[in-house]
């Protein structure tokens, strides 16, 4: 699993798409099936995804985030995720926009967690924060 964030308009999925040569198998979080999360290549608007669920009732309880980190994981390990940074500046008003940008960041924390490699992109550029480690071949 990968996870790629940043800022919105950053350039974080034409990033993915040039350095994992991942052109295809692309579900967009604000829009996909619910399902499709389980067997796609990669996730774009990963923030909206969430949103969505929220919406629908899911994900509510950090306990229900942290099951959906696992079965994320387990179920779709080769997976790439792009989502947008949330917890900058100011905390919102609304109950239902704190809960969101909370639990978002739980789940991206768990998944970067889980995760081979994590990058942050900023105008473009990759900067990776955590890489996977070479395997060693006896």
């Amino acid at each position: 699993m990968k996870l790629v964030t940043g800022g919105a308009f950053q350039g974080k999925l034409g990033w993915v798409k040039r350095e994992y040569h991942l052109q295809e198998g692309w579900i967009d979080g604000e829009t996909c099936k619910m399902e499709e999360i389980w067997n796609c290549g990669g996730i774009f608007r990963f923030h909206e995804y969430i949103k969505r669920a929220l919406e629908m009732g899911m994900l509510i309880r950090e306990e229900e985030g942290d099951e959906f980190v696992r079965k994320l994981y387990e179920r779709n390990p080769r997976l790439v995720i792009v989502t947008n940074e949330l917890g900058y500046g100011i905390v919102p008003v609304e109950p239902f926009d704190r809960l969101y940008r909370e639990r978002t960041g739980r789940i991206c924390t768990g998944l970067a967690a889980l995760s081979k490699e994590v990058v942050r992109v900023v105008c473009g550029i990759g900067i990776k924060l955590k890489e996977a480690e070479e395997e060693e071949h006896d």
